[in-house]
């Protein structure tokens, strides 16, 4: 099928008389919003406010970040969703939004599939299991070996009930054939305190909030949540090496638009950010905090969200996970 222009298509239509004018101007002619579903620091603000900054100045596009946290997401994802298709409203959102909230809670007011169209995963960042210094083990396999001398006397942090860390947690209990006890806390930086003070053993935690404990020596790393390695720190061992290799949770970001919106403004969008996350000096600014670079193509976007939310389902199943 022949692929029409922004413009060819206005043109189209207006000698058709079926497209609004404002369509038909070049997009971006205003600012677009950003829905954000989390305070300003972090992980997904932070990457949203990197991609806006760089493509304002590659391109002169202006954004607007607008930050609802909130109700597991519910607020912004649903704002987004009610949000007119015109390009002008994204969201740029996370693994929870879409992979891990819609396996936990048996009813959200949003849909993938009915009200969203995602444009490509910004970055992919895989969390860390790691340990207080002065636990007896130092290695995924030492530690199974000390869960099972000694049940019920593992326990692991993550930023609360539900979240990705929560779950890839579970993940390598099952897989392990342990019990390791969940302890929710409110956040990725009191959870990672937790295992610095040695309060909890254990925790599944983001790279950079836990980065400052390794090097002042009060935790330890066990392995990587991810099959693959890093380039944060080529030393740390990945699930493949440590013979679970069916385990692989990581934090993807990524950007979507409403259901409705153009597949040429789609395009236009995903073609420019992945210039800009080309970048080397975006690539770096991702690198020095654990991520690698995205630039999946819309369908394989989906297709990734799917494979995940599937992977979620089944783990809240087998652990029997009910979040309040």
């Amino acid at each position: 099928m022949k692929q029409f222009t922004l413009k060819t298509l206005c043109f189209l239509a207006i000698l058709w008389g079926g497209l609004n004018t404002a369509f038909c101007q070049e997009y971006p002619n205003r600012p677009i919003r950003v829905i954000v579903p989390f305070a300003p620091g972090g992980v997904v603000d932070v990457t949203a406010r990197l991609l806006t900054q760089k493509m304002n100045e590659r391109l002169g596009w202006n954004f607007v970040i607008d930050n609802k946290p909130g109700g597991n997401g519910f607020i912004a994802v649903t704002a987004a969703a009610n949000s007119p298709p015109d390009g002008y409203t994204l969201l740029m959102a996370h693994t929870g939004e879409f992979s891990v909230n819609p396996a936990i809670f048996p009813n959200i007011p949003y849909s993938l599939d009915k009200d969203f169209s995602p444009i490509t995963m910004i970055s992919d960042t895989p969390m860390l299991l790691v340990a207080n210094s002065k636990v007896p083990f130092n290695t995924y396999k030492e530690m199974i070996a000390e869960a099972k001398k000694h049940p019920d006397s593992l326990s692991f942090s993550s930023p609360g009930n539900g979240s990705i860390n929560h779950l890839a947690g579970e993940w390598i209990a099952l897989e392990s054939g342990t019990k390791i006890m969940h302890v929710p806390y409110k956040g990725g930086a009191p959870a990672v305190a937790a295992v610095a003070s040695g309060e909890v053993p254990l925790g599944v935690v983001a790279i950079p909030a836990v980065a400052p404990h390794i090097l002042s020596g009060n935790v330890k790393v066990i392995t990587l949540t991810t099959n693959t390695k890093t380039g944060y720190n080529r030393s740390w061992a990945s699930t493949q090496e440590d013979g679970i290799p069916v385990v692989n949770a990581s934090n993807w970001v990524g950007l979507f638009a409403p259901k409705g919106v153009s597949d040429v403004i789609i395009q236009k969008l995903y073609k420019e950010v992945l210039a800009t996350i080309e970048q080397p000096e975006v690539k770096k600014n991702f690198a020095d905090k654990g991520a690698d670079i995205g630039g999946m193509s819309p369908p394989k976007f989906t297709t990734r969200i799917r494979e995940d939310l599937d992977r979620y389902k089944e783990i809240v199943k087998k652990a029997n996970l009910q979040v309040q």
